[in-house]
């Protein structure tokens, strides 16, 4: 189904606060295909969450209002944070980067298990490329084009951000689209993601790239939980945190 937007290639101005952003995400019918497959998949759960009553929508991002560290994500799972409403909230990703965010010394609790768990972020806001859970974890192009306005929203809601993090390649090229629709002069083409390279070419907050905490990363030891330490250790020192 196609993309429908108010203003194809306009962005509205920021709404006031995060508050009102996430209010804004959350009513978001810009993808009918991705809202249909979120209600799809909360209407269906798999047996080990039989009974439970999923969020169902878009998820906003979440964290520190005055944070210095953007990490940037791929989607909501569609029974993690699409079933709890927070994002990397309620399954496996979201076990290994909040595990490691403690660590860091960037939260006050090792897991996140659901939105009123009591887990606070300090001095970093955690969103997504895409709010809603995609098919097959593939957004199309056209969708991320659709959310990409989002992020450019909390970009200016968070005046004191240093550092970006993308955790994996959508994430990479979500940072640097937003950035070429502010006016910078980034091509994306010639900032190629890798895992570990900081990026401060690119015409906005330094970028720097980690691969996505994915169970196919995670499982298979392409992402080591030392691996994710030295990105959030890198992040911190760039931040200044």
């Amino acid at each position: 189904m196609p993309v429908t937007l108010d203003a194809p290639g306009a962005v509205a101005p920021a709404p006031h606060s995060l508050q009102a952003l996430a209010e804004e995400i959350i009513a978001c019918t810009a993808c009918p295909r991705l809202r249909q497959h979120c209600a799809r998949e909360a209407s269906a759960p798999p047996r080990r969450f039989a009974g439970q009553s999923y969020w169902g929508r878009p998820v906003p991002g979440f964290g520190d209002p005055e944070a210095r560290l953007l990490l940037v994500g791929l989607a909501p799972a569609a029974h993690g944070a699409n079933r709890t409403g927070r994002v990397f909230t309620g399954d496996r990703s979201g076990d290994f980067l909040y595990a490691a965010l403690w660590r860091a010394g960037l939260c006050n609790q090792p897991r996140s298990v659901h939105a009123n768990d009591g887990l606070t972020l300090r001095g970093v806001y955690i969103c997504s490329a895409v709010r809603c859970a995609p098919p097959g974890n593939r957004p199309t192009a056209q969708e991320r084009s659709a959310c990409r306005r989002h992020l450019l929203h909390e970009l200016a809601l968070l005046p004191r951000l240093r550092v970006v993090v993308a955790l994996g390649r959508i994430a990479h090229d979500a940072y640097l689209q937003a950035l070429r629709e502010q006016g910078a002069p980034v091509r994306p083409s010639a900032v190629p993601f890798r895992h570990g390279a900081r990026h401060d070419e690119t015409g906005g907050l330094p970028l720097i790239d980690c691969f996505h905490v994915s169970q196919q990363n995670t499982f298979t030891g392409r992402l080591t939980p030392a691996m994710l330490d030295e990105v959030l250790a890198h992040a911190k020192q760039v931040a200044g945190l």
